[in-house]
């Protein structure tokens, strides 16, 4: 039996990553099953314990994972490490008694509790005191309501107010100033989320580079290797390679293109400039990890596709997805700067073509909307190994992410 789920970051007022929301799928056979919370949740906790541990979806971070009536009654949530996960008690489950009791009991052995798409109502301040986070759906909210939460919860300063799906810039500027403190949703893959453009490099990836390329005959596929694991070096790359300098200009559709149509003297003269000029501004982690996720996980669709002479195109259009968020720039901007080929670029601006469907599969993966992220897959005749490409995606990622951490 496989374990299977997607996840969707949650992050802070500073939009640092604090945890992730676990979205539970099936196995290869049956993909995205229409089953009821008891058993996604049941199905879950099994596999966290059995097949795939949470650490390794979450990378250590907290796991928000939902629990109906049924699991909390049958003490699942102690099955999981109490500083590993956050438990979120359905919007199904009725406040009473019994549900009290239960809270009381999780908090006094130390787990953190949340409402989920909580809607108000008095009989819920009873819960108030053992509750560290209420979770609100921004797209289905009444602000008014919201305000009066806020309201009474002034007495209990210890509850977080956490927004999920804030879909839109206007959404998370909305809740960041009712004081939310945490927030769900895709408003980070838009240009607000990153506070800076500057960029810097992973140093441990030049110095690879450095190594790589003072050697008379360069190892092509190693160069290529580390430049595909930092986006920030694919970006300066391809930036670098359409600049003035060169009267000759090709369109890129990889990495590898890339470096061929440069050189090796001007790669080294590339390196040497990125090198004197690297300093130590922050990196949003979150937008490049989701970023080379992209990245692999269309390159593996390519792979298993068997659909695209040059899988290394997949890998680079998943990269680049995010180039607007990562620079603050519009797309379009973004494109007129970088020799990408026309299909990555129609992929990209217009939505079309075989690498716009591998990015829009990655994409639902990323929102769990498993029905759609089905029909994509099954249109595609993609077969049963969407779901382990997504796995080997991030764990690859992890791997890579750490490294550029340690560097």
């Amino acid at each position: 039996m496989y374990f299977y789920a997607a996840r969707q970051p949650i992050l802070n007022r500073e939009k640092e990553l604090i945890g992730y929301e676990l979205l539970f799928r099936d196995g290869v056979d049956n993909v995205f099953p229409n089953i009821d919370g008891d058993e996604a949740t049941t199905r879950l906790i099994e596999g966290s314990q059995f097949n795939f541990g949470l650490e390794d979806l979450t990378d250590n971070k907290p796991a928000y994972i939902n629990f109906t009536l049924d699991t909390l009654l049958k003490g699942y949530p102690t099955l999981l490490n109490k500083d590993g996960v956050v438990i979120e008690i359905l919007e199904t489950v009725q406040p009473g008694k019994r549900l009290l009791a239960i809270v009381k009991d999780l908090k006094e052995k130390g787990y953190t509790l949340a409402l989920d798409d909580y809607a108000h109502q008095p009989v819920w301040r009873h819960f108030y005191p053992f509750i560290d986070i209420i979770k609100i759906d921004f797209l289905k909210c009444d602000i008014e309501i919201v305000k009066a939460l806020i309201e009474d919860l002034k007495p209990y300063p210890h509850i977080k107010l956490l927004a999920e799906k804030v879909e839109t810039y206007e959404l998370y500027n909305q809740a960041f100033e009712l004081g939310f403190d945490y927030f769900q949703g895709f408003f980070f893959s838009k240009p607000e989320m990153v506070q800076s453009k500057a960029l810097p490099p992973s140093g441990m990836a030049l110095a690879e580079l450095l190594y790589e390329t003072s050697s008379v005959e360069m190892d092509l596929k190693k160069i290529t290797d580390v430049f595909e694991r930092d986006v920030n070096l694919s970006y300066k790359l391809l930036r670098y390679s359409n600049s003035a300098a060169f009267t000759r200009r090709s369109e890129i559709s990889t990495i590898k293109q890339a470096l061929i149509v440069l050189g090796a003297a001007e790669i080294k003269k590339l390196l040497s400039l990125l090198f004197a000029a690297q300093v130590s501004a922050d990196k949003p982690l979150e937008l490049i990890r989701l970023s080379l996720t992209r990245a692999r996980f269309c390159e593996l669709l390519a792979i298993s596709h068997g659909k695209l002479k040059d899988t290394g195109m997949a890998f680079l259009t998943g990269m680049m997805s995010l180039m607007d968020a990562i620079l603050d720039e519009e797309m379009d901007s973004v494109m007129l700067k970088l020799p990408l080929s026309n299909e990555i670029k129609t992929a990209l601006l217009k939505n079309e073509g075989l690498l716009a469907e591998y990015l829009s599969l990655v994409t639902l993966y990323e929102q769990g909307d498993w029905q759609a992220a089905n029909d994509k897959a099954q249109q595609l005749n993609l077969g049963d190994e969407v779901p382990d490409a997504y796995h080997e995606a991030l764990n690859w990622v992890s791997e890579q992410m750490q490294v550029m951490i340690d560097s």
